[in-house]
């Protein structure tokens, strides 16, 4: 009875997020505002569930509850089939399933909701200005204000726990193209390929993701540091890692990220990555995982900051070995 009390809260829980739309409007700068994608009015039409009723309902994802547990934080992605796109917009609502707010609604692309400054500020992802950056608003949406200013933009970000500093991930160059090597041949289209691994499934490799740290004040991002600089490693991980494989340490001192710190055939056949710490102060780099031999990645910190905690294979070579949870202490290393 207890099980089937639990499952009809889950669902009715859901169909309140579920039951959020594009009516609702927020208190953005009209700007902001246009012709988003939102819910389609899609109905159930002789029982029959169809994808179209499925797309009509949204995605729901990266949901956070609020520092003082009163209110839920969510994203929900609307698809548009006819025109082949999609749209995530930002919502919140009482804990308790009341109180729904729309804080987007917009033509960009607004995600990766974040609670910050104890629950004062939300800090989310947007491509409002042509590139994907952070930008901070008021929890009921007002006051919409973009942050960083990064060349290309980001794809993942994460504040310190005390929100002077934040860690964001952006993609960097790697490799000289034809291009840079004859600058007079602006138009050429060609490749030399002298090493692995120059192509990941469909993709050419002319860009890893790098993670970067900046100070955070007065609304504004300073003296941006790049954690492998001059390295010509990915953390996180292609093709799947994103902001997981980093960690804040509780008292904001150290980094925690995953990488795979190979080049060329011994990246293209070894799966053995490990999780490195950064010390923000000095900048010294340490491998806490040397010597393991398969796939280390997700790093996080006990809530006291003396443990980590991580996930790992333990044979190199093979990608689909079994994930095993280590925890370190990071007092004694054992």
């Amino acid at each position: 009875m207890k099980l089937k009390s639990f499952f009809i809260m889950v669902m009715a829980t859901t169909g309140l997020l579920l039951s959020c739309n594009n009516e609702q409007k927020s208190d953005t700068d009209s700007k902001n505002l246009g012709e988003a994608i939102g819910r389609s009015k899609i109905k159930v039409e002789n029982g029959l569930i169809t994808p179209e009723v499925l797309y009509s309902f949204g995605r729901i994802g990266s949901v956070e509850v609020s520092p003082d547990k009163s209110k839920i934080l969510y994203q929900v992605t609307y698809v548009d089939i006819k025109q082949n796109k999609t749209n995530p917009e930002l919502f919140v609502m009482n804990t308790d399933g009341s109180d729904k707010k729309q804080l987007t609604v917009t033509n960009a692309r607004e995600s990766n909701p974040q609670w910050i400054s104890g629950g004062k500020k939300v800090a989310f992802i947007s491509n409002e200005s042509g590139t994907s950056q952070i930008w901070i608003m008021n929890p009921d949406g007002s006051g919409m204000k973009k942050i960083t200013d990064v060349e290309e933009g980001i794809t993942g970000f994460v504040f310190s726990p005390d929100n002077k500093k934040v860690l964001f991930i952006k993609n960097v160059k790697v490799g000289e193209a034809i291009k840079d090597k004859h600058p007079d041949l602006p138009e050429a289209s060609g490749r030399i390929v002298d090493n692995l691994m120059y192509k990941h499934w469909d993709s050419w490799v002319e860009e890893i993701p790098h993670t970067f740290v900046a100070d955070f004040s007065d609304d504004k991002v300073s003296n941006i540091i790049d954690l492998l600089q001059d390295e010509p490693y990915e953390a996180p991980m292609l093709p799947f890692g994103g902001i997981e494989q980093l960690a804040w340490s509780p008292d904001g001192k150290t980094i925690a990220y995953t990488s795979r710190k190979k080049t060329g055939k011994e990246y293209a056949v070894s799966t053995n990555s490990d999780i490195f710490f950064y010390d923000v102060e000095s900048g010294k780099t340490t491998n806490m995982t040397e010597g393991m031999m398969g796939y280390d990645v997700n790093p996080q910190f006990s809530p006291d900051g003396s443990k980590l905690a991580w996930q790992s294979m333990e044979r190199d070579g093979y990608e689909a070995d079994k994930n095993r949870l280590f925890v370190m202490d990071l007092a004694t290393g054992d």
